[in-house]
C-alpha cells in the first residue's frame, strides 16, 4: 500500500496498552504482499469504553473489522452478534469482522496460533504434558487448542482456582476424553509450561509461575511477545531450559486473520 484513499478498506486493533502491539505492522505487510488495498491502525481503548467503542465500529462502512487483545478478549464477545460454537465455548474472541449490515462476527484464533507456531518450529504437541499459567482469554483457546491438538495431560493453574475449575469442565465438555486437571503455581513433571498470561509485558510483573521448579528438559513457553526476552523465559535460560518466544503465535495466526477478515475478497 502506498496511499490511503476514499477506497481503502480500514481495520483497527483493540488494546490497552497499545504500545506493544505489532499486529498492524504485520498485517499491514500482508496487504501489501496480497495487493490489498486495506490499512490496520491501533486503536487504545480502555475497558470502560469497550462497550461504546464496539457499538460504534458498526456504523463504519469502510470497516472490514478489528483484532482485540489484552484485555478485552473476553468482554468483546458479549459484544458481537455471532460466533462459532468452539469460540463461544473458548469465551473469548481476538477478531471480529464487521459484515456489510453492521453485524459483528467474533472468532478465537489464538489457540490455533499457537500450536502451529510450535509445529512451525518442530515442537512436539501430540502426547506432550504441558503445564499452563492462566485462564484469561488467550489461555482459554490456547488450552483448547492443546487438548484438540493432542496433549496427554494438560494442567491449567491461575490465580483464582474456581476460574482454572471452570475451563477445564468447558474443554471437557468438547474434549470429554481429555485428562486437564488443575494445577498450582509449581510446573515440574510436563514437557510444555506455558505462560499464557499478561505478566512479564510490564515492569515489576510477579512471575507467573515458580521458576524455581523449572528443570533442563522443560520448553518454556511464552505468549507475550514485547518485550521479547520476558523476566520467566530468561529466568527459564539460566536453569538450561529451552524457550519458545510469544512471536511464533502471532505469525501463525497472520492467514488466518487476514481470511476472517476477508482481505482479498472483492
Amino acid at each position: 500500500m502506498t496511499s490511503i484513499t476514499g477506497k481503502t478498506r480500514l481495520f483497527g486493533i483493540l488494546a490497552d496498552p497499545i504500545q506493544h502491539v505489532q499486529v498492524p505492522r504485520r498485517l499491514n505487510d500482508h496487504f501489501a504482499a496480497a495487493g490489498f488495498d486495506g490499512v490496520m491502525v491501533p486503536m487504545h481503548v480502555r475497558p470502560d469504553n469497550l462497550p461504546a467503542v464496539v457499538a460504534a465500529l458498526r456504523g463504519m462502512e469502510n470497516l472490514g473489522g478489528v483484532v482485540v487483545t489484552a484485555p478485552h478478549k473476553t468482554a468483546v464477545l458479549a459484544l458481537c452478534d455471532d460466533a462459532s460454537d468452539v469460540t463461544r465455548k473458548i469465551g473469548a474472541a481476538n477478531v471480529i469482522r464487521r459484515e456489510p449490515d453492521g453485524r459483528l462476527v467474533a472468532t478465537m484464533l489464538d489457540g490455533e496460533g499457537f500450536v502451529g507456531g510450535l509445529r512451525a518450529e518442530d515442537r512436539g504437541v501430540e502426547g506432550a504434558s504441558a503445564y499452563m499459567a492462566g485462564a484469561g482469554g488467550a489461555a482459554n483457546a490456547i488450552a483448547f487448542a492443546l487438548a484438540g491438538a493432542g496433549v496427554a495431560r494438560l494442567t491449567v493453574a491461575n490465580r483464582t482456582r474456581a476460574r482454572a475449575e471452570d475451563l477445564r469442565q468447558r474443554i471437557l465438555a468438547l474434549h470429554p476424553g481429555a485428562d486437564v486437571r488443575v494445577g498450582t503455581d509449581d510446573p515440574s513433571g510436563h514437557d510444555l509450561v506455558v505462560n499464557a498470561t499478561s505478566l512479564g509485558m510490564r515492569e515489576g510483573d510477579a512471575l507467573p509461575l515458580d521458576v524455581s521448579r523449572l528443570r533442563p528438559e522443560q520448553l518454556v513457553c511464552e505468549v507475550i511477545m514485547q518485550p521479547r526476552e520476558t523476566p520467566l523465559l530468561l529466568a527459564a535460560r539460566e536453569r538450561g531450559c529451552a524457550v519458545h518466544y510469544g512471536a511464533p503465535m502471532l505469525a501463525a495466526q497472520l492467514a488466518l486473520m487476514a481470511e476472517f477478515l476477508g482481505v482479498g475478497k472483492a
